[in-house]
């Protein structure tokens, strides 16, 4: 074990627990009469094997020394601006949701992170927002029938 370490190992052996329980809490979920073939537990499981799996995979990286935090001084500064364009995206999608809907709330918000991340391409990144949250609302909303804010947009499909 290199020096350094210590932290991710630590990191991982959170992850890891956070799957458990994730896991745990999912044992809890009571199986109701589903009308479909998938039922309550399914996506819990699914999240609660992939972070044990993705914990796992960290602390072997960890314990092997392909994977150190980063050391005092090394950290590179904030990005405010960033870190602005995150916070507008999900302000705006928090206080829009109810009145615009989940399609252009959601619009927004992905927008926004792809800026936050670096792209100046709006229009690009707006198209395939819309198509995202589109596909999105019609698979919870429609297939599912679970209610995802309806809005201006909702309302006509």
């Amino acid at each position: 074990m290199r020096e350094g370490s210590a932290g991710a190992i630590a990191v991982a052996v959170g992850v890891v627990t956070v799957g458990i329980v994730v896991g745990w809490q999912t044992t809890l979920i009571p199986m109701t009469p589903a009308y479909a073939k998938v039922g309550p537990k399914v996506f819990p499981t699914m999240v609660s094997a992939s972070l044990i799996l993705l914990g796992l995979t960290l602390l072997w990286q960890a314990w092997a020394g392909r994977w150190r935090a980063e050391a005092e001084g090394e950290a590179s500064p904030t990005d405010w601006r960033a870190l602005g364009w995150l916070g507008f995206g999900l302000v705006f999608n928090v206080a829009l949701i109810g009145l615009l809907g989940f399609i252009l709330a959601s619009t927004v918000l992905f927008a926004s992170v792809a800026r936050a991340f670096g792209s100046r391409k709006t229009a690009r990144d707006l198209a395939i927002a819309f198509v995202f949250a589109m596909v999105c609302y019609l698979g919870f909303a429609r297939v599912l029938g679970i209610n995802m804010g309806a809005g201006l947009l909702e309302s006509f499909l």
